[in-house]
């Protein structure tokens, strides 16, 4: 839980930099004398291992993980620079409750960091809710709620260019899966040439505006259309090819295999959605992708005049 009792001089030199301490620092410093926070700590830090209470040497004290990262949180520091910093701040030091002790080096800080996962911090947010309500603090007569959007990492979504992600996807997983097979009877053929084509030419044809640039994008959208269909009509077969493969063979590919059986109904998804909304004006259609690797993104819209639309999940506070 702590590190062993200090000698006389420790206590001297402590009492000696006491004076250099922030505020912040006072506050937290009488806070973290709870017990029940470090016992959190403490058990979390025995869990990373079976035998992490009875083999190898001693554990980093629990008392100095959770100061060292409440320290890394306020300043913002990298783990790199946390260590550089507490081992040469002697009010760092006396901070963290390690004294004359060797500071824990940046790998150490890293797999503390990831033995106090979510669910103990969730417990020591708790702890400290409950410390504020018993000194006064806090009341917690009323709770404010909130949402933000988290947004994932993909690119605008445009129905050319998901047709065009899903193809790419599609024609580099049968290329493996050919390799790892030892080839098939067909061979698997590339299309992304004339989809790649296909896309740039729909990307000049925005520029043209009225009935003459909406007949070119529609005639672009239906070759691209048809190349996809193409390429999920050579998955199907692909797949189908696989399972007449001998037992080992079709082991060898069989995560390959599933993930182009989920890539090919995700690009069936958009196949529909660009039908409907190019040909259809449809814009609202059940389970519409944004994106064939993300496909839990949804479209969110909170009315702000920056960024109308933002992709991703909505997440409440």
């Amino acid at each position: 839980m702590r590190h062993e009792q200090r000698s006389l001089w420790e206590d001297l030199f402590a009492a000696e930099v006491a004076d250099l301490w922030e505020p912040w620092m006072k506050v937290v410093d009488d806070l973290l004398e709870d017990d029940d926070l470090l016992e959190t700590v403490f058990e979390a830090q025995g869990e990373r291992h079976p035998h992490s209470r009875t083999r190898g040497r001693k554990q980093t004290p629990a008392e100095v993980a959770l100061r060292m990262l409440i320290l890394k949180h306020v300043r913002n520091w990298s783990y790199e620079v946390l260590e550089r910093e507490v081992r040469a701040n002697v009010v760092y030091r006396s901070f963290c409750r390690i004294g004359m002790e060797k500071v824990p080096d940046e790998k150490m800080l890293v797999r503390l960091g990831q033995a106090i996962g979510p669910d103990t911090i969730r417990e020591l947010h708790d702890r400290v809710v409950v410390l504020a309500r018993q000194r006064g603090v806090i009341r917690g007569r009323k709770m404010r709620v909130d949402t933000t959007v988290v947004e994932t990492n993909i690119h605008y979504p445009t129905d050319s260019g998901l047709l065009n992600d899903g193809a790419r996807a599609l024609t580099r997983t049968m290329k493996q899966i050919e390799r790892k097979a030892g080839g098939l009877k067909k061979k698997v053929r590339n299309w992304m040439r004339s989809v790649t084509k296909r896309v740039m030419t729909i990307g000049r044809a925005l520029r043209h505006k009225g009935v003459e640039g909406e007949e070119k994008r529609k005639r672009e959208y239906r070759q691209l259309v048809r190349l996809a269909r193409q390429i999920l009509n050579d998955s199907r077969r692909v797949l189908e090819e696989v399972g007449t493969l001998t037992p080992r063979r079709r082991g060898e590919v069989k995560g390959l295999c599933e993930r182009l059986q989920t890539m090919s109904d995700r690009v069936r998804q958009v196949v529909r959605q660009t039908r409907a909304r190019i040909f259809g004006g449809i814009t609202k259609l059940p389970g519409k992708l944004v994106s064939v690797f993300e496909p839990h993104s949804e479209i969110i819209r909170k009315g702000k005049a920056g960024k109308p639309n933002e992709f991703g999940k909505l997440v409440q506070v």
